[in-house]
């Protein structure tokens, strides 16, 4: 199991997927056929549901679904993973997060993050966005985590664990490309800082996003290489 580092996380936030509610309920949507079997079977699109969420201010059940153009918030202790399109997310507790809607009802144009962490992956597709208060993410076919810190939520925690990241902070630009786990601070810079700088890989694993990659019938990029990252990264997380 890949080694992590926890920042004010704890051990069972992050090893989610070894949950026999989740594995249950992960074998019961593959069978199901992924979002496309739920949609012809007229099921919701949770995969798992741990704890209290409200959508746009009402609470949710497992029944239901997320739909593009909500507001989704868990509380304490909270847990919930859903897929829309070819896109499947985790959202951690405490948090707050819209889904805005793209082309189609079932396409993500855009997460909008104000509080709290989402794991995420990605199919293929264009002008796609995760917006926190300080980091504008543009995205491709991907998997990411994003974490908001700060009391006045004024530093985003942000991993291209794999994928094509087009980043924007402040004034500062760039263009991550990752094939395993490649993450930054963005923040509110000043005093001529850049607002974008280097982070360690912490609060999330590989075995989150390979377990959201499942679920829409995708692998990561170390699946498919059979490589994790350089042989610095390899030494640090223990791959």
């Amino acid at each position: 199991m890949t080694q992590h580092s926890l920042h004010g996380r704890n051990d069972s936030e992050v090893l989610w997927f070894q949950r026999r509610s989740f594995l249950q309920a992960a074998a019961a949507w593959t069978a199901m056929g992924g979002v496309g079997g739920a949609l012809a079977q007229g099921r919701g699109n949770i995969v798992e549901l741990v704890g209290d969420a409200t959508v746009n201010g009402q609470r949710l059940t497992p029944e239901q679904s997320v739909q593009t153009g909500d507001e989704i918030v868990t509380g304490p202790k909270s847990t919930l993973i859903f897929a829309v399109g070819n896109s499947a997310f985790h959202l951690r507790q405490n948090s707050r997060m819209v889904v805005e809607r793209g082309s189609t009802l079932s396409a993500v144009s855009l997460l909008r993050l104000f509080t709290g962490a989402v794991v995420s992956v990605w199919g293929k597709g264009s002008s796609r966005q995760i917006i926190t208060p300080t980091l504008t993410a543009g995205i491709r076919g991907t998997g990411v985590y994003t974490e908001i810190f700060g009391a006045q939520t004024d530093r985003t925690y942000f991993c291209n664990c794999y994928g094509t990241v087009d980043l924007a902070s402040g004034n500062d630009r760039e263009v991550s490309e990752s094939t395993y786990h490649q993450a930054v601070w963005g923040e509110a810079a000043s005093d001529g800082r850049s607002a974008i700088t280097p982070a360690r890989m912490i609060n999330h694993t590989d075995e989150e996003l390979e377990y959201l990659a499942r679920l829409i019938g995708q692998r990561t990029a170390w699946q498919i290489s059979g490589r994790k990252g350089t042989e610095a990264q390899r030494r640090e997380y223990g791959g």
